[in-house]
């Protein structure tokens, strides 16, 4: 190839000394150009994932000439909206050439005589794997490398076998016992690659009254991981902040109501009434019925009764129901009252969305809702393993509450107004803009 390009400026705000490190570390007068990558992990909104894809592709155009190489999320959608779209303006302001082939997943990326194909990969399960088999590539980069299955990120690294290629790695933190931490993070120095840890501090466009409001927003080992920037494990009670605060002082008499169920036959079967105003809510009533402890089985069609009693005369926008519960949601369509809407059921995202809308004031609990409120006083993480799971027991209310904040609040736009891009999936609110 002919001369090094010089690396460009960023010209939309300064980088900070760790972003600087990220940016040139693979230069030859940095002193670990010789490593075979970099992982760079750490709290959100600290900068890291801008200058990491910016500096990728600056690597491999001056590395690199008609090579090929991957680009993962844990969805393509994710690393699209949260990636790409930043990194395509980051791009043309410096003189590249972009041309985003979609329906092939393809970028290329050209400056003067040299051209680069940059194809974009979703790591979001163990079948991911087989998406990337068979191609060779020059480098890749793993964004929030940490959602993704193990299967998959092997076999992306294994797709890595041009000479002088290097891994790209980006994460928060998760548990300390995660794969990534322990066969990548701890395992650096064996596979030789460049360790930086990134804080709010990092991100110099940041002000101290933004910073302070996402340190606001998060508590137990949500604060821990995603500010502090700590590997650490999930213990003791999930919503261990929840104080009466969040007890409704006054209940709305009007707003748009929603209803939203935790389905059970043998175990509860758990439904909350939601009224929404304003980008906010609150759970007006409740029904929760255990089979187990009663003695009594109920029917599909009873519990449809009770849901009908719950409504009262109210117009209803949505019930949302556990996706599992295929009979119930049948039955609700039967009777043509109500419009049903699967629930979205990731676990964690789930509870940490919930965890912000109560820390926010978003949502409240109704009094009169006894059994949500018995269980966020007993909803608690199992003690240890690779994944973060909460106990199996007393998490109805708690399960169907997720559903309405993961479902119908994530998606209202004034809520996302009160805490921003925090309402986004699991790996979107860790774009560091």
């Amino acid at each position: 190839m002919a001369g090094r390009l010089k690396p460009a400026v960023f010209r939309f705000r300064p980088f900070s000394r760790k972003q600087k490190q990220v940016l040139t570390w693979w230069l030859p007068e940095s002193g670990v150009s010789g490593a075979d990558g970099i992982i760079a992990d750490g709290a959100i909104r600290s900068g890291k994932t801008v200058c990491m894809a910016l500096a990728f592709v600056q690597w491999s155009m001056q590395t690199f000439s008609g090579q090929n190489f991957g680009m993962c999320g844990k969805t393509v959608g994710s690393f699209r909206r949260n990636v790409l779209s930043v990194l395509k303006q980051m791009l043309g302001s410096r003189g590249y050439q972009v041309s985003d082939c979609r329906s092939d997943n393809l970028v290329i990326i050209s400056r003067g005589s040299v051209e680069n194909y940059y194809y974009i990969f979703g790591g979001k399960d163990e079948g991911s794997q087989d998406l990337i088999q068979g191609i060779t590539l020059a480098g890749i980069l793993l964004d929030e490398v940490a959602l993704m299955p193990e299967s998959f990120v092997n076999q992306a690294a294994g797709r890595c076998s041009v000479e002088g290629s290097k891994f790209w790695f980006n994460c928060n933190p998760e548990g300390p016992e995660h794969w990534f931490k322990k066969n990548w993070i701890d395992a650096r120095a064996d596979k030789h690659l460049l360790y930086v840890q990134f804080t709010m501090e990092d991100n110099l466009s940041l002000s101290e009254r933004i910073r302070e409001r996402y340190r606001a927003m998060y508590t137990g080992i949500f604060y821990r991981r995603y500010i502090l920037g700590e590997w650490c494990l999930a213990e003791g009670l999930i919503y261990e902040f929840y104080p009466e605060k969040h007890i409704a002082a006054k209940l709305p008499d009007s707003g748009e109501w929603y209803i939203s169920c935790d389905y059970g036959t043998l175990n509860p079967f758990s439904a909350g009434l939601w009224c929404v105003n304003r980008g906010r809510a609150v759970r007006v009533k409740e029904y929760y019925h255990s089979g187990r402890d009663s003695s009594h089985q109920l029917t599909d069609e009873e519990y449809y009764q009770e849901i009908e009693k719950l409504a009262g005369g109210r117009e209803i926008h949505h019930i949302i129901v556990d996706p599992s519960a295929a009979s119930f949601i049948a039955c609700i369509r039967r009777h043509g009252r109500f419009s049903v809407r699967k629930a979205k059921n990731d676990v964690l995202y789930g509870i940490r969305l919930t965890s912000v809308m109560l820390r926010a004031g978003v949502i409240k609990i109704g009094a009169d809702c006894k059994d949500a409120i018995r269980e966020f006083g007993l909803y608690c993480w199992e003690e240890r393993g690779e994944v973060d799971k909460p106990v199996k027991e007393n998490d109805h209310a708690m399960d169907d509450i997720r559903y309405f904040c993961a479902t119908v609040m994530a998606r209202n736009r004034e809520t996302r107004g009160i805490i921003g891009g925090m309402c986004d999936e699991k790996e979107d609110p860790k774009v560091d803009r």
